[in-house]
């Protein structure tokens, strides 16, 4: 169902608001240039600082723009359960084609809580849900079993996982217990090459926001078997993926946008800053190996 260079998409902003005609225009480029899906309203996307009403209006501007040529997968997750459900039916009511669900972060629940949270908005929506586990930010991490519960439990719902955890033995451990079938997709750029090796089909990427090209070709060498496209694009791409967190991010990637399409800037919102100078020169290096400066 998705599988590829799937951006966790930047949210555009212009002296604090949300810029929707850049953002229409950032959509346009990445189904230009190959991305295989879209996600709105990540991380990468600043959700914490966006309202409930900018958020669903970036659902529906991605929908509306994507116009059916690229799925979408609407950043829904909260750590409030109510909210990530009137999230999901919004997101539902617009057209998006699943919701990715990060842990529950701050509350710290158990994994009993986890597989009640889940199970309530699996039951509650119509909606497939790709979990999304990060525990790096959230300090909850969906072990394992949990995911093979919950994907047990709702097979038509619970369909795969958004995996940023690090833990490459999770790759072998989800497909033990559900087989190939359960959508892994890569949620850390540097490991991608690594992950569709181990059985991963894909990346919900930072990357791919400012070399959507590279990282669509990538992920078609990965997939097709073409180790030594996959090979030399990894390391075309490599010092870009670690220099897009240099500093709290999506500060280095907007910085990064800004030099690769005039039309975007960088600003982000408070608490976030622009990144520093280091994290400029890192950048700008990494842009100049990649060959997109």
């Amino acid at each position: 169902m998705f599988s590829g260079s799937i951006p966790a998409l930047i949210t555009p902003f212009t002296t604090g608001m949300v810029d929707e005609a850049a953002f229409r225009r950032l959509v346009d480029w990445q189904i230009a240039e190959g991305s295989a899906a879209l996600v709105p309203c990540g991380t990468t996307g600043e959700a914490p600082t966006l309202s409930n009403d900018e958020q669903h209006r970036l659902f529906a501007v991605t929908v509306e723009a994507a116009a059916g040529r690229v799925p979408v997968i609407a950043g829904c997750g909260s750590n409030d359960t109510q909210t990530a459900l009137w999230h999901m039916q919004e997101a539902k009511a617009l057209g998006a084609d699943a919701a990715l669900m990060v842990a529950p972060y701050y509350n710290r629940p158990s994994q009993a809580g986890l597989l009640a949270h889940f199970s309530y908005l699996a039951e509650q929506v119509d909606l497939p849900i790709v979990l999304y586990n990060v525990p790096g930010r959230t300090v909850t991490d969906i072990k394992p079993e949990t995911v093979a519960e919950l994907a047990r439990r709702f097979p038509e719902r619970i369909i795969g996982i958004k995996d940023a955890s690090g833990d490459m033995t999770r790759l072998t451990a989800h497909r033990l217990a559900l087989g190939p079938g359960f959508i892994q997709l890569c949620g850390n750029d540097d490991m991608a090459l690594h992950y569709n090796a181990g059985g991963g089909v894909g990346c919900i990427s930072v990357t791919a926001n400012v070399a959507p090209r590279l990282c669509a070709q990538f992920q078609a060498a990965s997939l097709a078997g073409d180790m030594a496209t996959a090979h030399a694009l990894n390391e075309r791409l490599f010092p870009l993926h670690q220099a897009l967190f240099t500093d709290a991010s999506p500060g280095p990637v907007k910085y990064a946008l800004s030099r690769v399409c005039d039309w975007l800037g960088e600003e982000v919102r408070l608490p976030l800053i622009p990144c520093s100078a280091e994290s400029r020169r890192a950048v700008d290096a990494a842009l100049k190996h990649a060959g997109l400066v």
